[in-house]
C-alpha cells in the first residue's frame, strides 16, 4: 500500500496512475538518496528513492522511469 492507503499491485500505482516495474533493493546510497534495486529477471538498476523513504535493503518497489513511485506488499497501518 502507498502511504495514502491506497492499493499498489505489482505493476500499478493507483497514487499516481503509472505503471511500473517491482524492483528489489540490493544497496542503498543515503547521501545520493539512491539504491541499486534488481528486478525479477536479475538485471540491477540504479533508483532515485526520494518518494518513498524511508526503506532497507530487501524491500520491494515500484519503479517508473528510473524513479521509485511507490512501496510493494506492505501492510497498512491501523
Amino acid at each position: 500500500m502507498s502511504e495514502s492507503g491506497l492499493v499498489c499491485d505489482e505493476h500499478h500505482c493507483m497514487t499516481c496512475g503509472d505503471d511500473g516495474d517491482p524492483m528489489t533493493i540490493v544497496r542503498i546510497d543515503p547521501a545520493r538518496g539512491l539504491a541499486l534495486c534488481t528486478d525479477e529477471s536479475g538485471s540491477h538498476a540504479t533508483v532515485e528513492i526520494a518518494l518513498v523513504e524511508p526503506v532497507q535493503p530487501g524491500a520491494r518497489l515500484l519503479v517508473h522511469a528510473g524513479t521509485a513511485i511507490a512501496r510493494l506488499g506492505e501492510a497498512r497501518a491501523p
